[in-house]
């Protein structure tokens, strides 16, 4: 590739991200949720561990 191919593929994939980059099965509310769910999962996992007898 040559570098003006390469500077016209990176130009065209850069107007693209500027029109609405995300994937619309990616929604911000179930990534958050699935998120604090197993970091919730993981805070009750550790708290098991930690308990003195």
């Amino acid at each position: 590739m040559s570098l003006h191919s390469t500077a016209a593929n990176l130009v065209s994939l850069a107007e693209g991200a500027e029109h609405g980059g995300n994937h619309n099965s990616l929604e911000p509310w179930m990534t958050g949720g699935g998120a604090l769910l197993a970091l919730l999962l993981l805070l009750w996992i550790t708290t098991r561990f930690n308990r003195d007898r």
